[in-house]
């Protein structure tokens, strides 16, 4: 077995520590392994001749070369970001990109790195992920690509894509798994302090900060069954409420939101569900019928379905004893 070659792409803005982070972590998994292990060979790597990350930090690189695997991390990128611009911008990138594609080996593409991959057309006909604020749009930009919003690391046809920053992380495990082994990968986990067991980044997501989808009519719905969330689903009855056949009802609010009325029912009641869990002491089950479920054991399987974690769980992952409720004791 000889060295894994690792070129990490740096560019303009990139985030100084996803050039970084996945390096480091390799660096430590070299020495847990020994020194009989051939490791890995990093290096970053730039079209230019001088690249200024996010913060202003210089950084020094190397010209392009043949590397087994290309890392492009991610930049900085609001949501009101002009993302097409930003691509043209980087052009030079998206042909090193481009070219190493061809060669048949590996690329990866840290957080919105994805669109990067996306522009070189990288992700054409294939699953990708990204940070789930940003995932509507590449899915946007993007439509032929299937988007799965709620994976950390997808890799599909030697191409892999990442959650937000910190499934980097998630990553470069897995990449250590497969080069030096599952001891190694989870020894190094274990001195880093890196959960080795994530799977999902549906836990993260907050809903409010992602753009409410549809037109007038599917946003009147939609505030219709937040304002009962603990009612019934009753299709007929929310039709007649807005002067429609459920036949109707369904085909607009699906058009205009790519989701069933009870699909988005059911989501809004998790979210309201996370935010029970995580900021008040009610039992699952009071907070399964708070939402609109008199069976909890219904509830805490849809709840898992949403989010990859049972309610004590996500309970237990998210909440903090700075939430918890202070009582005062008696005098």
């Amino acid at each position: 077995m000889t060295a894994l070659r690792i070129g990490v792409l740096a560019y303009p803005g990139c985030f100084a520590s996803e050039v970084f982070g996945v390096p480091d972590l390799l660096t430590m998994a070299t020495h847990i392994a020994g020194p009989d292990h051939p490791g890995y060979e990093v290096s970053v790597v730039s079209p230019r001749r001088r690249v200024t990350a996010s913060g202003g930090t210089p950084l020094a690189v190397r010209p392009l070369r043949e590397v087994d695997v290309l890392i492009v991390p991610g930049f900085e990128l609001v949501p009101a970001s002009d993302i097409p611009a930003a691509m043209a911008a980087l052009r030079p990138e998206i042909e090193a990109i481009r070219a190493h594609a061809a060669t048949g080996n590996a690329t990866v593409a840290i957080c919105v790195g994805a669109f990067l991959a996306g522009a070189a057309g990288l992700l054409r006909h294939r699953e990708a992920t990204t940070a789930w604020l940003f995932a509507p749009e590449l899915a946007r930009l993007h439509p032929d690509t299937r988007v799965r919003a709620d994976r950390l690391v997808v890799t599909d046809d030697g191409v892999t894509t990442t959650a937000a920053f910190s499934a980097m992380y998630d990553f470069a495990l897995d990449l250590i798994r497969r080069h030096s082994g599952p001891a190694v990968a989870r020894t190094t986990a274990r001195v880093a302090l890196v959960d080795d067991a994530r799977s999902s980044q549906t836990p993260y997501v907050d809903a409010r900060l992602l753009p409410r989808p549809g037109a007038a009519f599917s946003q009147q719905v939609m505030r219709r069954l937040d304002q009962h969330l603990a009612a019934p689903y009753d299709l007929p009855a929310l039709s007649a409420a807005f002067g429609v056949s459920t036949r109707t009802l369904l085909r607009r609010f699906t058009t205009e939101t790519g989701q069933t009325p009870l699909r988005y029912l059911q989501s809004s009641r998790v979210r309201r569900a996370r935010h029970l869990l995580e900021t008040t002491d009610r039992t699952v089950a009071a907070i399964a019928a708070a939402v609109g479920y008199k069976d909890p054991g219904t509830f805490s399987a849809l709840f898992t379905a949403h989010t990859g974690r049972r309610p004590t769980a996500h309970r237990a992952a998210f909440r903090r004893p700075a939430d918890r409720t202070v009582r005062p004791g008696p005098p």
